[in-house]
């Protein structure tokens, strides 16, 4: 997409900003703005959220207690506010004096009055709607970051965005990715000193990852920090880069079939004034598979693969690296450590210690000093058969074997799977109670690595595994025992004697973000459409909202003269939910979405419209009559190129459509123009001409007409039984 020339504040390649970005974006000092001191002293501001975990620590805890554990029970809907993005809601609203602002599915950017509701302004970045191919989960975004007088926002197609706070106008934007590659941006930019810090997404899809900073008064890349090497590193790159070499198969990623290698760092991030250090989180490697990815001499993967899957420290002034410590070395089952990062100081055995905590998708509970980077303890935080536990001195895991599929080349059954033991959604820590409350989940995955793999950067996932080989049969006696293991929990853990103290489980895994309050409550939504309080302390439940809707996002709290106001934004998307079996998910309560901000206080009376059921059409496909050859070859390029956002085994989610029940599934010419041409590409589905042929369009056609059918018989054998 052509980039917008903007009239207010436009950048020319090497100009000076211009006088009316200066009063925006200038230095910090004047009422209302956002300073350096206003960020690094943010746990003294109760009344505001200012800062994507509400201080540079990332703890997510607030010291407000007008609500508690006394009264919560007479919290009461304040206002809502429906959105215009039936989408995936993943973002966390910043709240300054008195106007709450969000972002929404599609990277659309709203103002509201705190109080009151009374929508101020409202921003769309017109992200081209093809772009959605590019994303590996869902068209989200996670939230904004603010400096002086503008607020920042990363867009899907990989715009760093500045926005004027009480306006909304638009004062300068950057393309910080090659928009070429399926690079995406869903994750919140952080600002220290006057540099806004992004990331980006898309290692799914063969890009190389790294980290940037930009000038906050006019966009202008200050720095860069690559997370993989390139593979033809020579003696002027940096010294951290050229040790990571020595660590890959830099062959391949310099050959002629050059794969990114992955590393996006996506999400997290968290900051330390007084160390001068910003951490960053580093994702999976491109492909997953690491004997594409790194072969050794006999074809099975080599190395750590630095620095995919560790914590960095780096400088936020110049974007030097200081220190690592990588959590699942020569990852290959997409075990990212993107997720939440947090700081806190702690005794640990008599010692005070500065510590760094993350509970990646590894299912381990890591422990480090987050001054230096050393380990200093792990336990896993859900179940795990990859590895039996970490290593104590070497902070190393000690793997199981038989899981190491790139070494193996057989199939195995890995917990956690690549949804992860936690997966984006944000923690929270109470220094009172000493807990971090983890949004944990159990969902195994099968991982058979795919046969003469190449990359395809155009379309699809390039994983290396064969995404259809845990497709369930379509039996649903066995569809609902598998179902059945998946569990969702609350986990309060203690992060020195590595253990929870209190575990919650919830109805389906994919539960929602985590914010702790002074008032010794602990709040979170489910994926069972409820917005739930409990006891920090015990796990009792106190308090719970029917939200009509599946909850990821997490919540916020702040006041308005001199009132607590509890704000979550509600809608079921993501990885999950785009993956969920449906009918499953039709057998028992839907979670349709319905993205809306809903905003509570003590006293509320506001009530939501009535729910409206979700309708599902009966399957009523064509016949099958394809050959089991034609099926086959349809069912392997369903797996790589559809079922990431329609589902594995074509079984449909409620946030996408079901291609069983396609429009176009009886007409091979219609199905051709969407699929082949991009015939909706504005909607989403880009064309994928470039990546499939026009006879590999038809098999997968033919393998959802054949899974319809299939599903369509199960369905009349249980109407027969009623």
């Amino acid at each position: 997409m052509a980039m917008k020339i903007w009239a207010t504040c436009a950048l020319l390649a090497g100009a000076l900003v211009t006088t009316g970005c200066e009063e925006a974006l200038g230095d910090a000092g004047s009422e209302g703005r956002i300073t350096a001191a206003a960020l690094t002293n943010a746990g003294a501001d109760s009344a505001n959220w200012i800062s994507h975990g509400r201080t540079y620590s990332e703890q997510r805890f607030s010291p407000l207690d007008q609500i508690d554990t006394a009264n919560v029970d007479e919290l009461g809907l304040a206002w809502f506010a429906d959105m215009d993005t039936a989408r995936g809601q993943e973002a966390t609203p910043l709240v300054i004096d008195g106007r709450l602002y969000l972002t929404t599915a599609w990277s659309k950017v709203k103002a509201f009055d705190a109080a009151t509701g009374e929508l101020l302004w409202a921003y769309d970045p017109e992200v081209p709607g093809e772009t959605a191919v590019k994303a590996c989960c869902d068209v989200v975004n996670r939230g904004l970051a603010t400096w002086g007088d503008a607020l920042f926002l990363g867009t899907l197609d990989g715009r760093l965005v500045a926005l004027d706070r009480d306006s909304g106008e638009v004062l300068w934007e950057k393309v910080t990715v090659d928009q070429s590659q399926s690079y995406t941006v869903t994750g919140a930019p952080r600002v220290i000193d006057g540099k806004v810090i992004i990331g980006n997404g898309g290692a799914e899809f063969g890009v190389r990852g790294y980290v940037a900073a930009y000038d906050a008064a006019g966009g202008e890349e200050l720095w860069r920090f690559y997370t993989v090497p390139a593979g033809d590193e020579d003696a002027d790159d940096p010294a951290y880069l050229q040790d990571a070499a020595e660590t890959w198969n830099t062959d391949v990623l310099a050959g002629s079939d050059a794969i990114g290698g992955g590393g996006t760092v996506w999400d997290s991030m968290a900051y330390d004034p007084d160390l001068d250090l910003l951490y960053i989180g580093v994702g999976n490697g491109s492909p997953w598979n690491r004997a594409y990815r790194s072969p050794g001499e006999d074809g099975t993967g080599e190395g750590d693969n630095l620095y995919l899957s560790s914590i960095v420290a780096i400088r936020p002034d110049t974007g030097e690296y200081v220190w690592h410590y990588q959590t699942t070395p020569g990852e290959t089952w997409d075990y990212t450590a993107t997720q939440h990062i947090m700081l806190a100081d702690m005794e640990i055995d008599g010692e005070m210690r500065q510590v760094l905590m993350q509970a990646p998708k590894n299912g381990f509970f890591y422990v480090i000093d987050r001054e230096t980077g050393e380990f200093i303890s792990a336990e896993p935080y859900v179940s795990v058969n990859w590895a039996e536990g970490i290593d104590p001195d070497t902070g190393r895991p000690i793997e199981n074997p038989e899981t190491r599929v790139d070494k193996t080349g057989k199939a195995a059954l890995v917990t956690p799977g690549a949804l992860g033991g936690h997966n984006w959604h944000p923690m929270a820590y109470h220094p009172g109670e000493n807990l971090v409350f983890i949004p944990a989940f159990e969902a195994g995955m099968m991982y058979a690595p795919e046969t003469d793999w190449k990359p395809d950067r155009a379309r699809g996932f390039n994983v290396g595994f064969d995404l259809g080989a845990g497709d369930l049969p379509p039996d649903m006696g066995i569809r609902r025992e598998v179902a059945g293991t998946l569990r969702g929990m609350l986990v309060a853990w203690d992060p020195v004697a590595q253990q929870p103290r209190w575990t919650v489980e919830h109805e389906g895994p994919w539960n929602g973000g985590v914010l702790a309050t002074g008032g010794g409550l602990v709040f979170q939504g489910t994926a069972g459409s409820e917005f739930n309080a409990y006891d920090a302390s015990s796990g009792e439940k106190l308090w719970s909202f029917a939200a009509q809707t599946g909850v990821v996002a997490p919540p916020v709290t702040y006041t308005v003269e001199g009132e607590q106001y509890v704000a979550v934004l509600a809608g079921w998307g993501g990885a999950y939910a785009l993956s969920v079996d449906g009918d499953l998910m039709a057998s028992k309560a839907p979670v349709r979405n319905v993205s809306r901000l809903l905003v509570f206080r003590l006293g509320g009376e506001d009530v939501l419209p009535a729910e409206m059921e979700l309708a599902s059409l009966p399957l009523d496909p064509p016949a099958s009559r394809a050959s089991a050859e034609t099926i086959a070859l349809g069912k392997a390029k369903y797996a790589r190129y559809c079922a990431v956002c329609h589902a594995p085994g074509a079984v449909g989610s409620t946030v996408l459509p079901d291609l069983r029940r396609a429009g176009s599934l009886g007409n091979a010419q219609s199905w051709m123009a969407v699929v082949h041409d991009g015939l909706l590409k504005d909607n989403g589905m880009a064309a994928f001409s470039g990546s499939l042929s026009r006879e590999e369009i038809e098999a997968i056609r033919a393998y959802v007409i054949h899974r319809a059918n299939e599903d369509k018989a199960i369905e009349g054998e249980r109407i027969a039984r009623r």
